[in-house]
């Protein structure tokens, strides 16, 4: 016979199945950009695959591969290609052909006289060096890392939604929330979901297109290499495509193109970095209300976790740890409600 109780054996399994879950929480971390990717992607797709499947009659494993297939297109290879830009960039660069020496002593004589900045050019390269390195190391030095990565996330994704009935009935069983606020909650993830990932997206998209035809009509080398890694670097709230104007200005400064120079300079701070704010506005509006400092702050989250992922992570962490506070403030809420009716009906009583 047991020397136990029933509730300390019940206890005993809770402490149990906690500690773990620890272990395996702990034991999975390194897939946690696997699972997290799954659920933005499942997220983002649902509703094609529900039309497709529900209102069509698809077969579900064939939507659910063309969702795939379509995520690798749209997502995925973006990055990839970039990352070959960047390496086909750098392996064509001839520097013995350059006048560096030449750039070099014009931009620091400019920017001494100007700003008081006698080495800005030596300067701005190392750093550039040391964001560049910050940047893509996920791509460029972890290949073996993304491959396993990206594999887990759709093999989850597969299953998510060719299972997803049973996906989506298990979430709301093991929800620690009412029905009605797990359904709100579902909502609420799905609107910054869309907001980070898709309003971003456009804005990336916009910058990068803007900035391009800017470098294009003031005769900057290469503006479409330009356009593509100023998209990427909108994704930095506080960086942003527009900087890569200051530099591409300096040098026309330089080289004695100082009209070409003023107005590119307020070109890509005035209008590219404004249409930011108006793009956001109109997002907002149609989707959720993400504040610019989730975004900021979100970033700095991401980075050192999820290396270029964090761009797109960190603001979505962010995010739904506000979202999960705000639920459990109106549960708070609704519970001191049902306390206080309580104790008025048994004082009734």
């Amino acid at each position: 016979m047991s020397i136990f109780t029933y509730t300390q054996r019940n206890n005993i399994i809770l402490v149990s199945i906690v500690v773990l879950g620890c272990l395996l929480l702990y034991a999975l971390s390194g897939l946690f950009s696997s699972i997290l990717g799954a659920v933005v992607l499942f997220t983002l797709f649902r509703p094609l695959y529900l039309n497709l499947v529900d209102k069509r009659g698809w077969n579900k494993s064939a939507v659910t591969l063309l969702i795939i297939f379509t995520s690798l297109v749209v997502i995925v290879l973006p990055f990839l290609a970039l990352s070959f830009m960047v390496i086909g960039k750098i392996a064509d660069v001839d520097l013995s052909s350059l006048p560096i020496q030449v750039w070099q002593a014009k931009v620091d004589t400019f920017t001494g006289s100007m700003f008081h900045q006698p080495h800005f050019f030596e300067n701005t390269v190392a750093k550039l060096g040391v964001y560049a390195t910050d940047l893509f190391p996920s791509i460029l030095g972890s290949a073996a890392n993304i491959i396993i990565t990206l594999l887990v996330l759709y093999f989850l994704l597969f299953f998510m939604f060719t299972q997803i009935k049973e996906f989506e009935a298990g979430l709301l069983r093991y929800a620690p929330f009412r029905e009605q606020y797990s359904l709100k909650f579902a909502t609420a993830l799905r609107d910054c979901t869309y907001s980070n990932v898709l309003g971003q997206g456009i804005i990336a998209v916009v910058q990068g297109a803007l900035l391009a035809n800017g470098f294009w009509v003031f005769g900057i080398p290469d503006p479409l290499f330009w356009g593509v890694i100023g998209a990427f670097i909108s994704f930095l709230p506080v960086v942003g495509a527009p900087t890569l104007t200051i530099p591409a200005s300096i040098i026309l400064f330089a080289n004695d193109h100082t009209l070409k120079g003023i107005l590119l300079l307020a070109y890509g701070l005035l209008f590219i970095g404004n249409i930011d704010n108006v793009l956001r506005m109109i997002i907002n509006r149609r989707l959720a209300n993400t504040h610019p400092l989730i975004s900021v702050i979100g970033v700095f989250i991401g980075l050192p976790m999820f290396g270029i992922l964090g761009l797109v992570f960190g603001p979505l962490l962010l995010s739904y740890f506000l979202l999960l506070i705000e639920i459990y403030e109106t549960n708070r809420l609704a519970a001191d409600r049902l306390e206080r009716i309580k104790s008025v009906s048994e004082a009734e009583s």
